[in-house]
């Protein structure tokens, strides 16, 4: 059973278009020119929309007056193929009249139980967080 699909086709050089069953495409690039994102780039947008998305919802939930939420990625990889990351720290800016203890209840959240990127990646990376308000 399968709740989700993806493929990526070559389309030249070292650049793939991917998509998933939403069926909106997604340009990488694998290669040292880079024309697009590459795949292993996309993982970390995957986890900083992921845990952005569950943070939006939770302080929509919650009424918080918040005007901006980012999330910014700062990763370490290992040296030697496959070079996987190692660790990874997310850096939460949220902007607003908000409480914070609401956020890092978000965040919280987010990264224990919602985050589904997160939580795979969390079985082989060490990930941290801070959260700055604005």
């Amino acid at each position: 059973m399968n709740d989700m699909n993806a493929f990526a086709k070559w389309t030249e050089a070292d650049r793939f278009v991917g998509a998933a069953n939403s069926g909106h495409e997604v340009l990488m690039d694998a290669g040292s020119d880079k024309k697009a994102v590459s795949p292993v780039e996309m993982v970390l947008i995957a986890l900083c929309s992921c845990t952005a998305s569950d943070v939006v919802s939770i302080l929509r939930k919650k009424r918080e007056p918040f005007t901006s939420v980012e999330v910014r990625a700062e990763s370490e990889r290992a040296p030697e193929p496959p070079r996987v990351f190692t660790k990874i720290k997310l850096i939460y800016q949220v902007a607003g009249k908000v409480n914070r203890k609401s956020v890092e209840d978000a965040v919280r959240l987010s990264m224990e139980k919602y985050c589904s990127v997160e939580a795979m990646l969390k079985k082989s990376v060490d990930v941290s967080f801070e959260i700055e308000l604005v």
